[in-house]
């Protein structure tokens, strides 16, 4: 346990809190920004002598419990949790449930990237965001928020791919599910998905049983689009940690057709939405015209 290291790391969130932000009063003046040691034990449910003592690097090694009450009440995010209980020598708890809501930068930038479609996706593989162009990629199925990669793979919904790395992405998939649920145990949905994969797959049983291991990085698909027709596409992970989601870059490589094909692609949503929006204005009430006298 490293006691002032903890100590220091306490001290600094609760500096950094502000009373309002926690739906506490802000009339009494106060000497130094931030909450009171007393406003903080309180929210964790635990004694100020206990609290204080910590901050003092003076007190015993804290319980998982108390170390999550401490998480909550300090509002940390799953990164300082984590760091959190690495100070107080505890192994880290799994956490309730997979992040299924995307950080509005990285939504942001899925619509900066020209002639590229981008999709995030959550530790249980859903797709949760993408841009207009990986939509026309993909299908209109994207659009309603219930994609699911996994599902896509092994139980055949979606539009389909022809690859020759469709083997390889099935152990990527498992990979990923395995550690989905052992980092969220007690997430219903999830639960529900592998079950529902369990019974729909014996191509997924027969690979879960294997416990593959793979880390995210570079593979290339063949994409038979309907109007299109064939892409061959590069398929990149970057990685949002803190949130275990995954942002998929889908290019192709310079020069080819399929650059050709996507920069198409693009231009023509380019245009749909410039015609939507000089639609939409149209379509607004004319200002009266006023005669003069």
């Amino acid at each position: 346990m490293a006691r002032e290291e903890l100590a220091r790391f306490l001290r600094d969130r609760r500096e950094g809190l502000r009373p309002h932000e926690l739906g506490l009063p802000t009339g009494t003046p106060r000497r130094i920004p931030g909450l009171r040691r007393e406003e903080v034990a309180e929210l964790a449910h635990m004694s100020v002598d206990y609290y204080t003592r910590l901050e003092q690097a003076r007190g015993p090694r804290p319980s998982p419990r108390i170390l999550d009450a401490l998480a909550q009440a300090l509002r940390l995010v799953p990164a300082e949790r984590s760091h959190l209980f690495r100070l107080a020598g505890s192994s880290v708890p799994p956490g309730t449930h997979a992040v299924r809501r995307v950080r509005p930068q990285v939504a942001g930038m899925l619509r900066r990237l020209p002639e590229t479609g981008a999709i995030v996706t959550d530790a249980a593989y859903g797709v949760v965001a993408w841009n207009p162009l990986a939509q026309a990629l993909l299908g209109d199925d994207l659009g309603r928020g219930t994609t699911n990669l996994a599902r896509c793979r092994f139980l055949g919904q979606g539009r389909r791919y022809e690859s020759s790395s469709a083997e390889r992405f099935g152990h990527i998939v498992v990979a990923r599910l395995r550690r989905a649920a052992d980092h969220y145990p007690h997430d219903a949905r999830l639960a529900g998905l592998l079950s529902e994969l369990r019974s729909g797959s014996e191509e997924f049983r027969q690979i879960w049983e294997t416990r593959p291991v793979h880390a995210p990085g570079h593979r290339t698909k063949v994409l038979d689009h309907p109007t299109a027709g064939r892409l061959r596409l590069n398929c990149d992970v970057l990685l949002v940690p803190e949130d275990d989601q995954e942002v998929v870059l889908m290019t192709a490589d310079p020069g080819s057709p399929s650059a050709r094909t996507l920069r198409g692609l693009a231009a023509r949503l380019d245009r749909v939405a410039v015609d939507a929006a000089e639609l939409g204005s149209c379509e607004q009430e004319p200002v009266p015209h006023r005669r003069r006298r």
